[in-house]
């Protein structure tokens, strides 16, 4: 069956950079307009037309520059903006110093604020910053000194570049989590659907084969007695199935991205941080209870899953030595600098210097597949055990364990050799 996959794109960015664009071609032509009203008054008309010419064919060439956030990339910004203070520094040059002195417009005029405004809708306030204030500079060096007239449009291109791009990264961070709320509330429905559907067939079949095998006896009472274990793990994670991490869109420009998917392809990405619980939850049963806490527990993706195979090494030895039909319980215990697992079953324990006995006669469950994984995550692993009274396995690992990567990557689920 094809994976169905739902896919909704908000963007607030996306109007700016149609706006920003308008506002180029719109400024380049008001820019020529005043050159044109007044070329008499030049001292150098011709260097004037020479920059109009590159400013027109810059502009209309890089209109799908400022389209989106990708295709502007810095490299073009400082192009842009190289040209913008160009035009600034060469207006003494080819206008007449009465006109400058006066306070007659520069050559790019406010074609210069478009410059500074692709800075602020691409990287936020800190490059709007920085943009402005190169422009400042040039419109002092231009003046020859702070008149009132150029401090007065230094300091409104200044605080309405920064004012946009602060604003562009609030949007940005609201985009971000209004995505994931719909992610949450689709995967909220998605969950409500599968439970109604599984609790009208495969639910009821399970109950109806566990209240007939338990009729029949035989053999059939043992299968009724393991589709009794496969009700209680599936109605378990149908309940309290954990949601997906959010998927965003590289291109910020397109908005953020809600995208459904499935869990096997979440775990495979590695490419964030893990919730240990998602990884835990398949071990809980009938016969194991898993207590964990209602936050995500966040490791490596490789300390995850050997703190995930850790466990299910010490779940299998539970069903080896202490029997099939033998409880056992998970507690997750998320501290400020370390994440502790405990593993505790109703076993009957073991026998004093069983553990040494293990080793010395090649058997090395607990020792490589427990301890071993923890001791390469710079983590512990302390068997406590008590004849008669079970074993409890606690399990430490450090918030920043497996970062670089781990040796023993197995299977969570893969069996571990005897203790």
């Amino acid at each position: 069956m094809a994976k169905r996959e739902t896919v909704v794109r908000m963007s607030v960015e996306q109007p700016l950079w149609r706006a920003l664009a308008g506002y180029r071609v719109l400024t380049m032509l008001y820019a020529v307009g005043l050159f044109a009203a007044a070329h008499e008054e030049f001292t150098r008309p011709w260097l004037a037309v020479g920059f109009f010419a590159v400013l027109a064919v810059w502009t209309l060439a890089t209109l799908p520059k400022v389209a989106s956030a990708a295709a502007c990339t810095k490299r073009f910004l400082a192009a842009d903006l190289t040209l913008a203070l160009t035009g600034i520094l060469l207006t003494p040059v080819a206008d007449a110093a009465e006109r400058v002195h006066a306070g007659g417009p520069t050559l790019p005029s406010i074609w210069t604020a478009g410059s500074v405004l692709a800075f602020a809708v691409k990287g936020g306030w800190r490059w709007a910053a920085l943009a402005s204030t190169l422009v400042a500079v040039a419109n002092l060096i231009e003046r020859g000194g702070p008149a009132r007239d150029t401090v007065h449009n230094v300091i409104l291109v200044w605080v309405a570049s920064i004012a946009i791009g602060y604003v562009v990264e609030v949007a940005r961070a609201s985009e971000r989590t209004l995505a994931r709320a719909l992610e949450i509330e689709a995967a909220t429905r998605e969950r409500e659907r599968l439970a109604r559907d599984i609790h009208d067939s495969v639910l009821q079949v399970l109950a109806m084969v566990q209240r007939r095998g338990a009729v029949i006896g035989g053999e059939a009472a043992e299968l009724g007695r393991m589709a009794g274990e496969q009700e209680v793990a599936l109605r378990t994670l149908v309940s309290g199935g954990l949601v997906p991490v959010s998927r965003v869109s590289k291109d910020t420009a397109r908005g953020a991205v809600v995208r459904a998917v499935d869990r096997d392809e979440e775990a495979a990405a590695d490419d964030g941080p893990v919730d240990l619980r998602s990884l835990l939850a398949p071990y809980a049963g009938a016969l194991v209870s898993l207590a964990e806490p209602g936050a995500p527990v966040p490791l490596a993706p490789a300390a995850a899953r050997e703190v995930a195979a850790a466990v299910g090494a010490a779940l299998d030895n539970v069903r080896r030595h202490a029997g099939e039909r033998a409880r056992a319980w998970i507690l997750v215990e998320d501290e400020p600098d370390e994440v502790i697992v405990t593993v505790r079953d109703e076993g009957p324990g073991i026998p004093e210097g069983r553990l040494a006995q293990a080793e010395g006669e090649g058997r090395l469950g607990v020792a490589l597949s427990i301890r071993g994984r923890l001791r390469d995550l710079g983590g512990s692993a302390e068997l406590i055990s008590v004849p008669g009274q079970g074993t409890e396995v606690e399990l430490k690992v450090p918030k920043d364990a497996g970062e670089k990567g781990t040796k023993n990557v197995d299977d969570p689920r893969g069996k571990a050799e005897q203790r």
